[in-house]
């Protein structure tokens, strides 16, 4: 699990990523991502009720998501608010095609 101070958890935050940031996608995640005037870069990750239904599934997913990151964050540039916005499509992959395609799409990034 992430430190508390990687995590976006502010309102106004996720105002100025959706409004001013960047995008990439790929097939099941879409990336958000502004650069933030921090030495460490900050966290989201959003699943949609009308994504998943069941709750306890979005759940599972989120902390696959937050694992992988936790587990690659040193890879991550630092000074980048992200949102991780998960699409339908995710449901049944396994953790390493969810990797594979946080790999690709940071990359895309270049972040």
């Amino acid at each position: 699990m992430l430190a508390r101070k990687y995590k976006l958890k502010k309102d106004n935050d996720f105002k100025k990523i959706f409004e001013k940031g960047r995008q990439c996608q790929s097939n099941f995640i879409r990336l958000k991502y502004l650069k933030n005037e921090l030495i460490f870069s900050r966290l989201a990750v959003i699943i949609g009720a009308k994504t998943i239904k069941k709750a306890a599934e979005r759940n599972q997913i989120k902390r696959r998501v937050e694992e992988i990151i936790r587990l690659n964050w040193q890879k991550i540039k630092p000074g980048f608010d992200i949102i991780l916005i998960i699409q339908p499509g995710i449901k049944g992959k396994t953790y390493s095609e969810i990797e594979a395609e946080l790999a690709t799409l940071f990359k895309k990034a270049k972040l």
